[in-house]
């Protein structure tokens, strides 16, 4: 590989392991157990599959065979997250002229609930800083739609931003209900009344930005199919039925004996969740060979349990919202890549910030805070210049808190991660944009142009006037 297998930020052994060839400058980071399995397939040591999303593996794969440093994509992540709000606060600057409210959009990345994962290597920061980033080109559209772009910027841009969406759809399956939102307001931020033409076609590009990877990726990558989609199935089945009615399941005695098991023991050890990894006895072929079974017993034995589903997905989402866990994360577990702290003092720091701050402002880090201030974003989104901004982040936001209630695997906060970033975005542009209007034009011109664009419609290609 050619690379420093040493981390900056993360807690581990102190002592630092490098691989012959090695480049000793300084990098960011953390990779838990997922990321070093996704790393793992990246370098080719393990299979590809499709439990975690191959595209991050397969995107990292690449950054290591240009830059020869499993680093690059904590770079790129980081990058890509930096540069978004770089240019969102730009934006604000030529949107609302205050210089204060552009430094502190720009702030917005040293807040603790956002720093705390800038540098981990997970799908769900992935999903984030893609979505981010897909705003940042709907604030370009914003900033450039009364000045009325060439054709080919707007289209530009919209390419641009559904790229980001897809690679979100892409990293995040449930990422979905949070991209439509950000989709719906980059078309309007770059036509100011897009036609159903515009709509089709803009419609038409996000599903083959999204659809082209994904089979492109199926096809040519040919990840192993895990059947992850069991393990929420799994789940259901080990906490809501009874073990009494587990072991009369119609399904296969090995199986059977596995639930029973299952469900005993994380009673024993108090697992709310996360079955498969706390509770179940995995078989050699993980869940590929159970999933049938296991979705055929779901769909028979749910029907007639749904009080006792209900009552335990809300009692999971509750504990979402409630006692949302791990909000930082810290320590590398011990591995066979070679994957060590590098600069113990700089994670102490961190952790130090971030632990602090859930100390003294826990409610920074709960789920329920972060809702709340999604459905008051959606439902009052204010009047001023980012009223449609605002209201697509509290939507965005409320859609992927509330998207987790049938699926969720766990209570991280990593869950919430998205709509901390967006909310406190959305509340600091509602606070911008109350009374704020454009800065004047530098010069008359530009004032009637601006005039005139205004009340021209926008959305005329392919059009008569009559239309």
């Amino acid at each position: 590989m050619g690379a420093a297998r040493s981390l900056v930020l993360g807690a581990g052994r102190r002592r630092r392991v490098l691989l012959p060839g090695h480049d000793p400058r300084l990098r960011p980071g953390y990779l838990s157990p997922d990321s070093l399995d996704q790393l793992r397939q990246a370098e080719g040591k393990t299979p590809l599959t499709d439990w975690h999303p191959p595209v991050l593996s397969l995107v990292w794969r690449a950054l290591i065979a240009v830059t020869g440093s499993i680093s690059s994509l904590l770079v790129l992540q980081s990058a890509v997250f930096w540069a978004a709000l770089w240019v969102l606060a730009r934006c604000v600057w030529a949107l609302t002229g205050s210089r204060g409210g552009s430094l502190a959009v720009l702030g917005l990345g040293l807040a603790p609930f956002v720093l705390n994962f800038v540098g981990v290597v997970w799908k769900d920061v992935h999903a984030a800083f893609a979505l981010l980033a897909a705003c940042a080109v709907a604030f370009t559209g914003l900033r450039l739609r009364d000045a009325n772009p060439r054709p080919a910027v707007r289209w530009g841009l919209l390419w641009l931003g559904v790229l980001f969406l897809a690679y979100a759809m892409l990293v995040r399956k449930n990422a979905f209900v949070a991209a439509i939102p950000v989709f719906v307001l980059l078309v309007l931020a770059l036509w100011r009344a897009p036609g159903r033409r515009t709509w089709v076609k803009c419609t038409a590009a996000l599903a083959a930005a999204l659809v082209v990877p994904a089979a492109a990726i199926s096809l040519f990558a040919e990840p192993l199919q895990t059947k992850q989609g069991a393990q929420i199935m799994l789940d259901d089945l080990v906490h809501v039925l009874s073990v009494e009615e587990l072991r009369a399941a119609d399904v296969p005695p090995g199986l059977r004996d596995r639930l029973v098991d299952s469900a005993r023991r994380c009673d024993r050890v108090g697992a709310l969740s996360d079955a498969y990894w706390a509770c179940y006895e995995r078989p050699a072929d993980g869940l590929r060979g159970d999933s049938g079974e296991i979705t055929s017993l779901w769909l028979r034995e749910m029907g007639g349990h749904v009080p006792g589903y209900l009552q335990y997905r809300l009692q999971l989402f509750t504990t979402l919202l409630f006692e949302t866990g791990y909000p930082y994360k810290a320590g590398i577990t011990r591995n066979d890549l070679g994957v060590e702290v590098a600069h113990p003092r700089l994670e102490a720091m961190l952790g130090t910030y971030v632990k602090g701050m859930v100390a003294d402002l826990p409610w920074l880090f709960r789920g329920w805070f972060w809702l709340t201030v999604a459905l008051v974003l959606a439902v009052r989104p204010g009047k001023g210049t980012f009223s449609m901004p605002v209201r697509a982040l509290g939507v965005s936001s409320a859609a992927y808190i509330l998207g987790y209630l049938p699926i969720m695997p766990a209570t991280d906060f990593r869950y919430v991660y998205w709509p901390a970033i967006a909310c406190a975005l959305g509340l600091l542009l509602l606070w911008l944009g109350r009374g704020a209007t454009p800065p004047r034009p530098a010069s008359p011109a530009a004032t009637a142009d601006r005039t005139v664009t205004v009340h021209q419609p926008t959305d005329t290609e392919g059009r008569s006037p009559a239309q």
